[in-house]
């Protein structure tokens, strides 16, 4: 049976602009149509190589292509503008992560979809991998009783070479953050999905060894979770040459589940390979401990047989589209992105009060302190 097909567009004509644009050819559910960016030149060379037609404004891009769906692969802070000009005139959203870069604007994004009654959803297809499905089950169904320590551990180097490499990058305004909204996010949905809602957050946030950026390189906190359980974050960039992210689960039963979602350098979106295949480096549920090398086989299996840089947003742009289709939610939300930002906005604030943050968080209108990064900053300079 043929698939049917959703007029697919995409804005945002960068290096994770064309990895979107890859994983749609390879969609039955796709069909892509229209590109659009800023700069129409680059938009037009883009629109060439995959056959579609450019634009530079995404309000006409909607009208006159009548794209179903959007992705939205520009820079972070500029994700809302985009997102709420495609949902008024009637198109699904799908975004890169994070949502946006404050909560401000997650809100205006999930407003605009709820009034034009479309779905919005976030890139986080980490969440797709074998090794974390089977965490996810593991935890769903039971086996480690109720989830009551979460740790995640990121430890990443990024050169000058790569903050250079783009213009936005290392700026509060152009990028939003460091580490917590750039690398860090897809291991922070994790650990929120496995954990489940968090209550409060106390964190801290420096520079240490990058002073030609302005943003933080190195983050840690402390997470309460709904259910009463702690959790830890270690996200930094500052070790070389990129060491691994990894997230564990330890249940109320005493047993555990991990995942190590990334090894080796760090993978960079159009300028490195993804190294090595994600796999589940912790595993003590009684009668399945020795499992987990053939997991791993099967894993570094399905890792070579793969374009890995492609085929796991594949398949979450595949669920997105399945979803308008099916006429439900996406697996990952816009309000999952929300909870996302909540997180990573905590630690901020946190730093700047001296205090925990407590959830949910208000949108801090009217400050002049980039909710909370620019105060934290000029306090503690790293």
């Amino acid at each position: 049976m043929v698939a049917e097909k959703i007029r697919t567009a995409l804005v945002g004509c960068g290096k994770v602009g064309h990895m979107h644009a890859r994983a749609l050819l390879s969609i039955p559910e796709a069909q892509f149509i229209a590109v659009c960016d800023s700069d129409f030149a680059r938009a037009k060379g883009f629109a060439e190589q995959y056959n579609v037609k450019p634009y530079q404004d995404v309000a006409e891009m909607v009208a006159r292509s009548k794209a179903q769906a959007v992705l939205v692969c520009t820079p972070h802070p500029v994700h809302v503008s985009p997102t709420v000009a495609a949902a008024e005139l009637g198109a699904h959203v799908l975004v890169e992560k994070p949502l946006a870069a404050s909560l401000s604007g997650c809100q205006a994004m999930i407003t605009a979809a709820k009034r034009t009654n479309v779905k919005l959803g976030v890139i986080s297809q980490r969440r797709w991998y074998q090794p974390v499905q089977r965490m996810k089950n593991a935890i769903d169904s039971g086996k480690i009783g109720k989830p009551v320590l979460g740790v995640l551990m990121l430890y990443g180097w990024r050169d000058e070479a790569y903050y250079h490499s783009d213009p936005w990058r290392g700026k509060w305004a152009s990028e939003g953050g460091g580490v917590l909204v750039n690398q860090a996010p897809h291991q922070i949905d994790l650990l929120q999905w496995f954990m489940g809602p968090v209550t409060s957050v106390c964190g801290y946030w420096g520079n240490l060894n990058h002073p030609y950026i302005e943003v933080e390189d190195t983050a840690v906190a402390i997470l309460r979770f709904q259910n009463g359980g702690l959790g830890s974050i270690i996200a930094s960039n500052s070790q070389k040459p990129g060491l691994y992210g990894k997230v564990a689960v330890h249940g109320e039963n005493g047993t555990s589940v991990g995942v190590q979602t990334d090894g080796g350098a760090m993978f960079i979106a159009g300028m490195t390979e993804i190294q090595g295949p994600p796999y589940n480096d912790l595993w003590t549920i009684p009668g399945e401990s020795g499992l987990i090398d053939a997991w791993r086989e099967e894993d570094s299996r399905q890792f070579r047989q793969v374009d890995v840089t492609t085929h796991y947003h594949a398949l979450q742009i595949q669920d997105f589209l399945c979803a308008i289709l099916e006429d439900r939610d996406p697996l990952v939300t816009g309000e999952d992105g929300k909870k996302l930002v909540e997180i990573f906005t905590a630690i901020y604030r946190s730093q700047r009060n001296g205090a925990p943050v407590t959830f949910p968080l208000p949108v801090e209108d009217g400050l002049d302190d980039f909710d909370g990064r620019l105060a934290a900053f000029t306090i503690n300079p790293g």
